[in-house]
């Protein structure tokens, strides 16, 4: 790992931190890492945000009435931004990130610890995102931190208090990043299961919208806690299939951040998800949500890292047949209603 900054008379060292993506969940974490103590540049593609982000402290695109700390600078010079960087959050679109890494390889900090801050499994490959990440930058699994949990981006920036999971198999660096993160609103929980903490993470979003759908529909709480708590089983289905731990997907990146997604306005997910529910196509929704939803496109990867391991979620399936293969929404709930009779757990 890098050198770090001297602390002064605490003998402490100041962790250096950048973050790739000035949306606003970038944005949002840069300034938990400010507010925890670390030092923090920002990399993003547009010279107007970068800018307003380092003079202005303000990203009015993607945070607008959020205040941001003076430490935080921005750039759109890949090179100077990761140069010496002990840790870098990467809060790129996960459809996008393969590509966007790769071309960032030959500036990468050597010994750096990566943490995706990205929530979807890649179409095509089917690969989680730390996969993509240690493919594309050539680096060792063991040097991906996956950061996952009810992180609602307006929530954090206005100090509301939130839990997160910090996921990873090198002890040394999940108490790096879990240092960088805590501080007085943000509280890390840390855990070894990187497979389900990133499956929580990506299938959350599809099970949001089939929330939202449902409630643009009009219907009601009834329903919505029939997909959620359905949609959990469909999610720890796939995570126990794939080795992870059942009792992740009942913490915080699993039950908690399913809630969050699938309850808040401030959801991309449940909000597209709500248009659609409402008679928009997927077009019309997409415009009218106004930034990326990632569960638009994960859910396809979803359905087929499912099939590909044998394990059936019916949400998702209905979930892919109204975005992408013409499945009118009012047969939706019929279709899912009609599935065969069987008991609770399976």
């Amino acid at each position: 790992m890098s050198e770090q900054l001297d602390a002064g008379e605490t003998g402490e060292t100041v962790l250096r931190a950048a973050v790739l993506g000035t949306g606003a969940w970038g944005t949002t974490f840069a300034m938990v890492l400010a507010d925890a103590g670390c030092d923090v540049a920002m990399w993003g593609r547009s010279p107007e945000v970068c800018d307003q982000i380092t003079t202005a402290h303000r990203n009015s695109r993607n945070l607008a009435g959020i205040e941001l700390p003076a430490t935080i600078s921005a750039s759109t010079e890949a090179g100077t931004v990761l140069d010496g960087r002990d840790i870098v959050a990467i809060a790129v679109p996960s459809q996008s990130a393969r590509e966007t890494l790769a071309g960032l390889r030959g500036s990468w900090p050597v010994g750096a610890t990566a943490v995706s801050l990205m929530k979807g499994v890649e179409l095509g490959t089917d690969a989680r995102m730390s996969e993509v990440i240690a493919e594309s930058l050539g680096i060792p699994e063991s040097h991906v931190v996956v950061v996952s949990g009810p992180n609602l981006a307006r929530e954090i920036a206005e100090h509301q208090p939130t839990a997160t999971v910090v996921a990873g198999t090198d002890q040394e660096r999940l108490a790096q990043v879990a240092r960088a993160c805590a501080n007085p609103y943000f509280r890390p929980y840390t855990n070894s299961d990187v497979v389900g903490v990133e499956l929580c993470g990506a299938v959350k979003n599809v099970i949001a919208i089939a929330v939202g759908i449902a409630q643009g529909r009009g219907f009601g709480l009834n329903t919505t806690a029939t997909i959620i708590t359905r949609g959990l089983v469909e999610i720890t289905r796939l995570g126990v299939a794939l080795g992870a731990a059942a009792e992740t997907f009942g913490g915080l990146a699993g039950l908690g951040d399913l809630m969050a997604t699938c309850a808040s306005p401030l959801s991309r997910n449940h909000t597209l998800g709500r248009h659609i529910g409402q008679g928009l196509d997927l077009r019309e929704a997409i415009a009218a949500t106004g930034g990326t939803a990632e569960g638009v496109k994960s859910a396809t990867s979803v359905l087929e890292l499912a099939g590909r391991h044998g394990v059936e979620m019916p949400i998702t399936a209905a979930v892919v047949g109204v975005l992408h293969e013409g499945l009118p929404v009012a047969d939706m709930a019929t279709m899912l209603l009609a599935r065969p009779k069987k008991a609770e757990r399976t």
